[in-house]
């Protein structure tokens, strides 16, 4: 059964995040998560925003606190919403990074998982990732919608070729 349509016009993401992707010599930098929304999946990096803090802020940020580096030139690729049924929705702004200073390290937050990008486990990820990741790795901007019914991803809209 095809769930009834969602009405973005009044949509409001409640918690605004990030996520970082480092995408160097063929792999991409993930993690796996440790606690909070998503523990045990594979993602990027990324958080909450705090008052006060841009999203180029948060990102930079928070990959410092999960896995002790920090990105080199971050650029925005993309933005997601989330309606989410057992948790306030979320308004994700999603950059990339082509290089990094540090060594990715483990912390409380995250194990770090550097991966070939022709082998992503998207099958420990978000049901949407495998939707958007591919536009990230190929450069191509985006905007995409996801609802989702706990942990399943009941509807979505993307849209690619967006300016930041």
């Amino acid at each position: 059964m095809t769930p009834p349509p969602f009405d973005w016009s009044t949509w409001q993401g409640e918690i605004h995040a990030t996520l970082m992707f480092i995408v160097k010599d063929g792999r991409i930098l993930l993690i796996e998560k440790k606690r909070g929304l998503g523990a045990g999946k594979i993602n990027g990096p990324g958080g909450k925003i705090d008052p006060g803090e841009t999203p180029l802020q948060s990102v930079i940020r928070e990959t410092r606190e999960e896995l002790l580096i920090t990105p080199s030139t971050p650029r925005k690729i993309g933005e997601l919403w989330f309606a989410m049924s057992d948790c306030p929705d979320i308004l994700c702004h999603v950059y990339r990074a082509d290089d990094h200073e540090g060594v990715p390290t483990e912390t409380d937050e995250a194990v770090p998982v550097w991966t070939p990008v022709d082998a992503i486990p998207y099958q420990r990820m978000w049901e949407d990732d495998r939707h958007w990741l591919p536009l990230l790795l190929a450069e191509t901007t985006f905007h995409g919608r996801f609802v989702f019914a706990g942990e399943s991803m009941q509807r979505m809209d993307m849209a690619t070729g967006m300016v930041w």
